[in-house]
C-alpha cells in the first residue's frame, strides 16, 4: 500500500471517528429538551468548535490547501451539527444565556469573514495561504480543546462528572489520536499540533472522569445543590 492510498483510509477513518466526536453529545441535549432547561451544561465547547470548523473547512478548500477534501468533508459536517446543537443550547437557555450566545456568533462571523478576505487578497500562494490559515486554525483548535477546561474546573469544584460527558471525552481522546497519524502521512504540523495537544486534554479528561466519578450525585438534587455552590460563589 501506497502513502497516499495509507493517508486516504486513515484520513476516512479521522471522518467516521471525527463524525462520532461531533454527535457525541446527544445524550446531553437529550436530556436538555427533556428538561426544558439547559441546565448547568455549558455551550463553550459547542460555540468554540463552530468556529474551529469553520475555520478548517476554508483551510482545506483546494484554493487554500489543495488535496484536502477529507479535512473539508468533516469539518462541514461538524459545522452543521453544532449549528443544531447551538439553536437548542438557544431555544433552553435564559436570556443572558442566549445574548451571550448570539455575541460569540457574531464576533466568530465577522472573525471568519476577515480570515477569508484578508488570506486571499494578500497572499496569492497554496504555501502562504496554508500557512496563515493553518497558524490561525491551530489557535482556535487549541481553543476547541480548551474549551473544556470550564467544565474541568466545575468537575474538581464538585467533585462530580454529572456534567462531563464521558462519551465526549473518549471520543475526543480517539478522534486526535487518528488525526495525529493523518497529519504525519506526510508531515502536516498545522494538523499534528492542535491535535497532539488535544489528545492530552482529553487524557486529562479521563483521568478527572475516573477520579470523580464514584463521588458523583446522579439525582436530580445535585443539579440544586450545585446551583446554591454557584450562587454563593459569585456573591463572595
Amino acid at each position: 500500500m501506497d502513502m497516499d492510498t495509507a493517508r486516504t483510509l486513515v484520513g476516512v477513518l479521522g471522518n467516521i471517528i471525527s463524525l462520532i466526536l461531533f454527535l457525541s453529545p446527544l445524550p446531553t441535549f437529550i436530556k436538555i429538551i427533556q428538561a426544558k432547561s439547559v441546565q448547568a451544561f455549558k455551550p463553550d465547547p459547542y460555540v468554540a468548535t463552530i468556529l474551529n470548523c469553520a475555520v478548517w473547512m476554508f483551510y482545506g478548500l483546494p484554493i487554500v490547501h489543495p488535496d484536502s477534501l477529507l479535512v473539508v468533508t468533516i469539518n462541514g459536517a461538524g459545522l452543521a451539527i453544532e449549528t443544531v446543537f447551538i439553536i437548542i443550547f438557544f431555544i433552553y437557555s435564559t436570556w443572558g444565556g442566549r445574548r451571550k450566545i448570539l455575541i460569540i456568533l457574531f464576533c466568530e462571523a465577522v472573525f471568519v469573514a476577515l480570515v477569508v478576505v484578508a488570506t486571499l487578497m494578500c497572499f496569492d500562494t497554496y504555501k502562504d495561504r496554508s500557512m496563515v490559515v493553518g497558524l490561525i486554525a491551530i489557535v482556535f483548535n487549541i481553543l476547541m480543546y480548551a474549551a473544556p477546561l470550564t467544565v474541568m474546573r466545575m468537575v474538581i469544584k464538585t467533585r462530580s462528572v454529572k456534567y462531563m460527558p464521558f462519551s465526549l471525552s473518549l471520543a475526543s481522546f480517539v478522534n486526535s489520536i487518528v488525526w495525529c497519524v493523518y497529519a504525519l502521512m506526510p508531515l502536516d504540523p498545522y494538523i499534528l499540533v492542535p491535535n497532539g495537544l488535544g489528545s492530552l486534554s482529553a487524557i486529562v479528561q479521563l483521568i478527572l472522569y475516573a477520579t470523580y466519578y464514584g463521588t458523583t450525585n446522579w439525582d436530580d438534587d445535585d443539579d440544586e445543590k450545585y446551583d446554591l455552590q454557584m450562587s454563593s460563589t459569585s456573591k463572595a
